[in-house]
This record gives structure tokens, sequence and C-alpha cells, in this order.
């Protein structure tokens, strides 16, 4: 599981790469009321770009049973009528984000003097929705298919190129933040038409035949019941992220670059928790399709205690490099902006370690076909975000948006380990285990 995870973390931070080198660029070369007009559009990216990786690793958890169970026949199959699924829902996502777009930075409460930049970024980034699919849905089919590390190979080269065009778009084109989202589409498009090359080149077992093209029910449904509550689920993280980002907007441009530059650098540090949520998904899907109750019970329990370790490594770069992270998008270090920053950042950064249990479990139970609990765990995680966003600012100010999220992730984690809890006890009364372990 390390080795299989180590890719996927190292392909995590270069695709953050991406959002970092747009905010860390616009912030010094265009300014704080840039920085702010990217940043508040984070929440708006979260929610669409969430769906994508939900939808993307919902459906390619049946194609990992499907191989795991050495049903290629079936593999494919399950990979095309994915691909179909993922076509249709770019389309009417990409027409929704668009039209929605403006409206629902009014609703967020953006301020007059950000909002038409914030526009022109949010705007070009849903216009290229098709990139982030197909980057996301190529890499899942590798990963299922035990790739972890072809994605990331094709990740690094898209990150450089990313920077590249950025520089280009922004410094000499003069192209403002139009440039810097118009870069990140780009690069993204261009690692997911890498990610089909090399499947088409390296993978005969991936090759659609004309026997595997047709409408499948069954796995259509399959599909749905496991990825329409992952990227719900996401979706639901994300609509709490919006809510928040509106009781951010109240403060002013200040406080949202202070908060932009906090949220990219936890979102930096904690992408040890994606990669460890990725294996563990991949993981168990593949040993639920084999049959192997009892090596999800092993391998869950001891990826955990491996997870906890990453949260109090994230936890310490936080301490000893958190001001000097920030700083790469603030501006001149402005002292200000950076004391804010560091408000956010140590508020969260006690909570980690729930946080990134969060991912385990979650991936685990979806991997298992055990949708409900995680789909409920995301409505707990908003009632509470949203629930402290609405009174705590009021009362305490600054600090209270700061702990919508540790709160939240406190709600979500509980039930989500109950639940895994309960279930490998089911398996155990069924005999599942002592039959394996045999």
């Amino acid at each position: 599981m390390l080795i299989y995870a180590l890719p996927v973390l190292l392909g995590n931070i270069f695709q953050q790469v991406y959002n970092l080198a747009d905010t860390i660029i616009v912030g010094q070369c265009l300014g704080q009321n840039a920085l702010a007009a990217v940043g508040t559009t984070g929440s708006l990216y979260f929610l669409v770009n969430g769906f994508v990786v939900g939808i993307t690793s919902g459906f390619t958890v049946h194609v990992s049973q499907r191989f795991g169970a050495k049903d290629y026949d079936g593999m494919r199959n399950s990979m095309f009528n994915a691909v179909l699924l993922w076509v249709a829902i770019t389309i009417v996502m990409t027409l929704f984000a668009v039209i929605f777009a403006r409206p629902t930075l009014r609703l967020i409460n953006t301020p007059d003097g950000i909002i038409d930049d914030a526009y022109t970024y949010i705007v070009t980034i849903y216009a290229g929705i098709l990139a982030p699919m197909l980057y996301n849905g190529a890499s899942c089919i590798l990963r299922a298919v035990g790739d972890s590390k072809t994605p990331l190979y094709f990740l690094i080269v898209s990150a450089a190129l990313n920077i590249g065009m950025d520089l280009l778009f922004i410094m000499v084109f003069e192209m403002g933040v139009f440039g810097a989202a118009l870069a990140t589409v780009i690069a993204q498009f261009i690692s997911g038409m890498l990610c089909i090359i090399y499947m088409i080149i390296k993978f005969p077992i991936l090759h659609l035949r004309r026997d595997d093209l047709y409408l499948n029910r069954q796995v259509i449904a399959a599909h749905l019941k496991i990825g329409l509550p992952m990227a719900f689920q996401f979706s639901i993280t994300a609509i709490g992220t919006i809510i928040l980002q509106g009781a951010i907007n109240m403060f002013g441009e200040v406080k949202i670059a202070a908060y932009t530059a906090a949220s990219k650098t936890e979102q930096l540090v904690t992408q040890i928790a994606g990669a460890a949520g990725v294996t563990t998904a991949n993981f168990v899907g593949q040993n639920t399709g084999a049959g192997q109750y009892a090596r999800i019970r092993k391998g869950v329990r001891q990826w955990s205690f491996v997870t906890i370790a990453g949260a109090v490594f994230a936890m310490a770069v936080i301490f000893f490099f958190g001001r000097d992270i920030c700083g790469l998008f603030i501006q001149g270090k402005d002292p200000v902006t950076l004391d804010a920053s560091m408000i956010y950042l140590n508020t969260v950064v006690v909570f980690f370690i729930p946080l990134f249990l969060i991912f385990i479990f979650r991936n685990a139970l979806q991997a298992m076909g055990k949708t409900f609990m995680p789909l409920m765990a995301g409505v707990f995680e908003l009632a509470a975000r949203t629930v402290v966003s609405f009174t705590l600012p009021s009362v305490i100010g600054f600090q209270g948006v700061c702990l919508a999220g540790p709160i939240a992730w406190v709600c979500a984690m509980l039930p989500l380990f109950i639940t895994y809890l309960v279930y490998m006890r089911i398996f155990k009364k069924k005999g599942y285990f002592k039959v394996q372990e045999g």
C-alpha cells in the first residue's frame, strides 16, 4: 500500500501545483485584490472539481472490482459504460456551471471590487470542465488496474507546462486572471490526453472490443450507486465551503486574501490524506471483488496508523513552515494578512487526525459498496459547517470562521468510523474472516 500510495501522493501534490501556481503568480504579479478574486472562487472550483473527482473515482470502483475478480470482459464493459456516463455528465455540468457562475458569486457576498476578476477566472475553469474529467477518468482507470505511477509522470509534465503558461499568459501577454485559468485548463487537458495515449499503447487489456460496446443496465446502476453518492459527498462538502466563503467575504479583501493563502497551504500539506483515501479505495475495491474481507480488515487497520503518522507530519510542516508557505501567495508578505492566515492554520491543524481518518473510512465503505453513511457523513459535515458559519463569526469574529472546518470534520469522522466497525463485526459473524484466515 505504501508503494502504491507514494505515486498517488506525488500526483496529488503536482495536481495542487496547478492551482497553487495560479494563486502564487496571481498574488505576486497582480496583487492582493486579484489574489482575493481567485481565492473567493476556491469553494466554487471545489464544488465542480470535487464532483468530478467523486464521479470518476466512484465509477472506477466497479472497474477495480471486476479487475480484482479477473473478469476482464466485464471490466472493459464497465469502463465503456463509465465513459458514456462521464461524457453526459460533463455536458450537463458545463452548461449549469457556466450559467450560474455570476449569480453564485453574488450569493456568497463577493465584494464589488473583485467580482469581475472572480467571474472571469471561474467561468473559464467551468468552461473547461472536460479537462479535469478527462484526466481524472483516465488516471482512475489506470489506478484501478494497479498503475499509480504513470498518471504521476504525466502530471509532472503538465504541472511544468502550467507554470510556464501562467508566466507567459500573465507576465508576457498580460492576460490577467483569465490567463491563469486558461493555463490550468490547457495543462489538465494535456495530462488527460497523455494518460489515454499511454493506455492505448501499453494496456491491451483495456482496449475496447466490439463485444464490449453495449449499454449494460446493471453496470450503469452499479456505477451510479457508488459514483453518485461519492460525487454528492464531495459536492455536499463543497456547499459547506461555499457557505463558509460567504461568511469570510463579509470580513473584506484582506481576510479573503489571508484565508486564500492559508487554505492553499492547508490543501498542500493534507494531500497525504487524499493519497491515503485513493489507496484505500483501490485496495478495498480489489479485495472486495476477490472476496478477501480478512485482508481488508488488516489493511485498513494498518493503513489507519500510517495515515495518522501522515497527519502528525502535516501538523509539523504547518508548525515550522506554515507562515513561510503562506508568504509565497501574498505580495510583499504583508504582516497583517500573514497574521490572519496563521490564525486559521493554527486553529485547523489541531484537528488534522480526524480529517485524515475521514478519507480512510469513507473510501473503505464506498469501495465495499456501502455508500449510504459516507453520503450522510457529508450531510453531517455540511450541517455543522453551516451552523458554525452562521453563528460563531458574529460572536468571536474571524476565529469563528476558522472553527467551521474542524467541527465539521469531527461530525463526519465519528459516524464513518462507527459504521466501518459495525460492518467489520457483521462480516466476522458471517464467518468471512475465519474462513480466509484459516
